[in-house]
């Protein structure tokens, strides 16, 4: 931290140096005369000093080590055999070593592929249409001009990120039923003869899961582009309009590109999300008749882990374990195409 100082000579002052010291405490004199010296400030100094704002950090440093980074030191389970009823610290680490035994395991299971390919394109199916959307929308907003009706629009796409998963997934199950609002709108218009069995044939429920998603998740989606379409400069409409650009023009040479790199940053989230779709809905809304198409890792997890007999819970850790590890390669590569196709990045 560099501070003036008034203790030197005038001698003292016209041998110092020009330019401040590479390594350790110093002091210098800049070109225009002026004494500064270099004190390097410790982190005890910083926290006595800031005190109140570094209080402000502790509550969620607690909160990440608590319930982000010590649950980690259960994935051991997924490399050791778990015993419940086991004495300490066994009932929390296992019991034996048991290397990949379980990763091969469940690789090599007939439901492997099945589930591997169910999380695979619902995950594709939400990315394709769900994160697209949210920026279709928040450029619709942008070019209103009635903030009444913008902020009416804005407020109803808002709306459904706020209801529970719980009170979702019984809207769903009510709407799709033989006798519900969907089947009775369709027979209405005599589009159908029959009502379709949409929650027991497995070739609706992607379909199902993915609209709902597009109305739950895409107005709330809007907010980040909103906020990012505040810091494109003016000017840049003002010069292309005079060239004679149109709004569509304005739109894909001077707002998309002011916006890139955070479009850039949600795509990477979204990707290291890619298999870790909708855990609570599917679970759920879904049903065995539905398992063909509706059964992704997360839900075979929980199934296999905890609901069979007796629990399998070094088997389960070892099927999130694989989940994570393949999430993180997807952010990683992600973010290096990102890198050197858009020079935008997450890090």
């Amino acid at each position: 931290m560099a501070r003036p100082s008034a203790r030197l000579s005038p001698e003292e002052i016209a041998a110092l140096p020009t330019t401040p010291p590479r390594r350790g405490n110093g002091a210098w004199r800049t070109p225009q005369g002026a004494v500064v010296s270099s004190v390097k400030e410790t982190w005890g100094h910083a926290i006595r000093k800031n005190w109140r704002l570094y209080s402000l950090c502790l509550l969620p440093v607690v909160y990440l080590l608590v319930f982000q980074y010590l649950p980690l030191v259960g994935n051991v389970l997924a490399f050791r055999r778990y015993q419940a009823g086991s004495a300490f610290p066994y009932n929390i680490i296992g019991e034996s070593w048991q290397g990949l035994r379980y990763v091969h395991q469940f690789v090599n299971s007939p439901q492997f592929w099945n589930v591997f390919r169910n999380t695979a394109v619902i995950g594709a199916y939400s990315l394709l249409f769900t994160f697209p959307l949210p920026i279709i929308l928040a450029l619709l907003l942008n070019e209103l001009r009635s903030r009444r009706f913008k902020r009416t629009v804005q407020t109803i796409s808002y709306l459904p990120h706020f209801m529970s998963v719980v009170l979702v997934a019984g809207l769903i199950i009510q709407l799709t039923l033989s006798n519900g609002l969907i089947n009775e709108v369709l027979m209405k218009l005599n589009l159908i003869d029959a009502p379709l069995p949409f929650m027991q044939d497995p070739k609706y429920f992607r379909s199902i899961y993915v609209v709902s998603q597009i109305w739950q998740t895409t107005g709330w989606g809007t907010i980040l582009y909103l906020a990012a379409l505040t810091s494109v400069d003016e000017q840049l409409y003002e010069a292309s309009a005079i060239d004679g650009a149109s709004r569509l023009r304005q739109t894909w040479h001077v707002t998309l590109p002011g916006i890139r790199p955070t479009i850039v940053v949600l795509l990477v989230l979204n990707i290291g999300s890619f298999l870790g779709v909708g855990f609570e809905k599917i679970i759920l809304i879904y049903n065995p008749t539905l398992y063909a198409t509706g059964d992704v890792l997360s839900t075979y997890l929980v199934r296999y882990g905890l609901f069979s007999q007796p629990q399998q819970l070094s088997y389960a850790t070892a099927i999130g374990l694989f989940q994570s590890l393949i999430g993180l390669a997807l952010v990683i590569s992600a973010n290096m195409v990102s890198r050197r196709l858009t020079d935008a990045s997450l890090w």
